[in-house]
């Protein structure tokens, strides 16, 4: 296990320092795209909650390399209460060996309040490939070894082996709307996390555009009074830069 997350935190390093030079030389000051969305649902009167949902992601491809850095948060109360409290880190970084053929390592952080965990952190490296390659349409399919560590609120930490499995899907329906799907799965010696993200965006004007995501988590072993299934639909204002 440890010779393992040894592996994998070197390769990442190593892609990283290395698609950094080349960004470096070859890529042009502009060439990071991305987006910030936010979403607020604010009641009061007989009944008080507040929601606030934010997620911002990062992007950049050149010749050989694609690289993707996602954040999201979501915070909820309810009387003053708070009854969610989440924030996810992810990071990925693909090397291509040809047009549809790529070497990835993927590394994500995850802290849930009312998850059981104090933390869950996840890292993967292996094969991908992109079946689908239209203008419109793409699809790419992933799969290799990770790792998992874990730490539960009682203070117990989990590492474990898996085998993770994605799949992206994006078609752009139109020039103002598009559509994705994002599904991964984590099959772990002690538990397996299925997430898939589906997502609906159409472009208001400019740079900004409304998505509706629907969200659904499953954790195959949870610790006690947690429930397997989390789900979760948001409707966020989205900047594009």
């Amino acid at each position: 296990m440890k010779l393992f997350h040894l592996i994998i935190t070197t390769l990442a390093a190593l892609i990283f320092t290395n698609s950094y030079a080349e960004d470096k030389a070859d890529i042009k000051p502009d060439a990071w795209k991305g987006n910030i969305e936010l979403g607020i649902v604010n009641t009061s009167g007989n009944t008080e909650t507040e929601t606030i949902n934010l997620k911002a992601k990062a992007a950049t491809e050149t010749e050989n390399w694609r690289h993707t850095l996602n954040y999201e948060s979501l915070k909820s109360s309810d009387q003053g209460d708070t009854t969610a409290d989440r924030y996810e880190i992810n990071g990925q970084s693909d090397y291509k060996l040809d047009k549809k053929n790529f070497f990835f390592v993927m590394i994500n952080y995850e802290n849930d309040r009312f998850s059981g965990y104090d933390y869950r952190m996840t890292e993967a490296i292996g094969y991908g490939r992109r079946v689908l390659d239209e203008p419109d349409l793409t699809l790419d399919l992933e799969i290799g070894p990770g790792a998992r560590q874990s730490k539960l609120e009682t203070g117990e930490t989990d590492n474990e082996t898996m085998v993770r499995g994605a799949g992206k899907l994006k078609w752009n329906i139109s020039k103002t709307s598009s559509f994705s799907e994002n599904l991964s799965v984590d099959a772990g010696e002690d538990s397996t996390v299925t997430k898939s993200i589906t997502a609906l965006s159409a472009q208001i004007n400019g740079s900004l555009s409304t998505k509706i995501t629907y969200t659904v988590k499953n954790t195959s072993d949870v610790p006690v009074g947690v429930k397997k299934t989390d789900t979760e639909m948001a409707v966020t204002l989205v900047y594009n830069f």
